[in-house]
């Protein structure tokens, strides 16, 4: 890359929030930049594009003229097909590639998106993690749910792409009878298979949502439900807490392993009197959490990244991107 050139002092920093949705976590973020003096600049990624005709770099970055950003939040990806899809990413590693700061970056999202590899990552790092099986075979998959129903487990079908706690079923040992896996073409022809964790049936169950943000568990709440299925978006109460010192440790282990800046990290207590990792949220919302907490989330974010993801990277643009 051609030798960089630092923006004048007086520049204020424009910072990219990608996101295909308007609303409280961008204003958010935006009000937390402004009062940083930094501009927060909303982009859809579908909106971008590679375009090799714009020197050096060869990305066109909507709000930013013939430049770019000098660093980028990812707040949300549109769903689309996969080329679609593959292209968005792309801009992300492009941007990543050229010095900006992205937070998270697309590598990160790309490994915590995939429930598959999430679950792998924190298996081979060593961090408790109820059993999964992930892959095509129907015959296969069968097996498992059949050998844990005799076994009287429960499993969680899950979509490997998903959230919100849409599309989960169980399957297996469920309330004393077995439950077949359905057809695989319910689930694209690809089965995420999660042992389940019970909990105990004399009240509401819950799990912890920790958020981790620059290797801290800087905040975390209690998702207390009656449905065996503990999202927010699900009707999970949050309820504020302080989780154990062992609990923020796993959550923070785990948003290592993915290599986020920051993550929402859902736990389960298991019945050792410990915790396991269920999910670990690339591009994780916080209005539940901020609703049971005192500390600001969106200015704990951007000061994450303009303090210490920034230190990373120069503050400085290629040569003719218009800055």
């Amino acid at each position: 890359m051609s030798p960089a050139l630092a923006l004048p002092a007086s520049t204020p920093l424009r910072v990219a929030i990608m996101t295909d949705e308007l609303g409280w976590h961008t204003t958010a973020l935006k009000r937390a930049l402004a009062a940083r003096g930094a501009e927060g600049r909303c982009v859809d990624l579908a909106d971008c594009r590679i375009d090799t005709t714009w020197a050096p770099h060869g990305l066109a970055i909507p709000g930013h003229g013939r430049g770019l950003p000098d660093a980028v939040i990812v707040r949300g990806i549109a769903g689309g097909t996969f080329e679609q899809v593959t292209t968005r990413l792309g801009i992300l590693h492009a941007l990543r590639e050229l010095g900006i700061p992205v937070y998270n970056d697309a590598r990160a999202i790309e490994r915590s998106v995939d429930k598959g590899m999430t679950s792998w990552l924190l298996h081979v790092h060593g961090i408790p993690t109820p059993a999964t099986w992930v892959g095509e075979g129907e015959a296969h998959a069968r097996r498992v749910v059949m050998r844990e129903s005799a076994a009287g487990r429960a499993l969680v079908l899950k979509p490997l792409f998903g959230s919100q706690g849409k599309g989960l079923r169980r399957v297996g040992f469920v309330r004393g009878r077995h439950r077949a896996l359905p057809p695989m073409s319910a689930c694209h022809r690809l089965a995420y298979l999660q042992r389940f964790v019970p909990q105990a049936e004399s009240g509401p169950g819950f799990d912890w949502r920790v958020l981790v943000i620059g290797g801290r568990a800087v905040a975390a709440m209690r998702r207390v439900s009656r449905s065996w299925v503990h999202n927010v978006a699900r009707g999970a109460k949050c309820e504020a807490t302080q989780v154990p010192d062992a609990v923020a440790a796993l959550a923070i282990r785990a948003t290592a392993a993915l290599g986020l800046d920051y993550a929402g990290v859902d736990l389960i207590p298991d019945h050792a009197g410990g915790a396991l990792v269920i999910e670990v949220n690339g591009v994780a919302a916080w209005r539940g959490l901020q609703s049971v907490t005192e500390a600001n989330i969106a200015g704990l974010l951007v000061d994450d990244l303009l303090q210490r993801k920034m230190a990373l990277a120069a503050r400085t643009v290629v040569p003719g991107s218009g800055a």
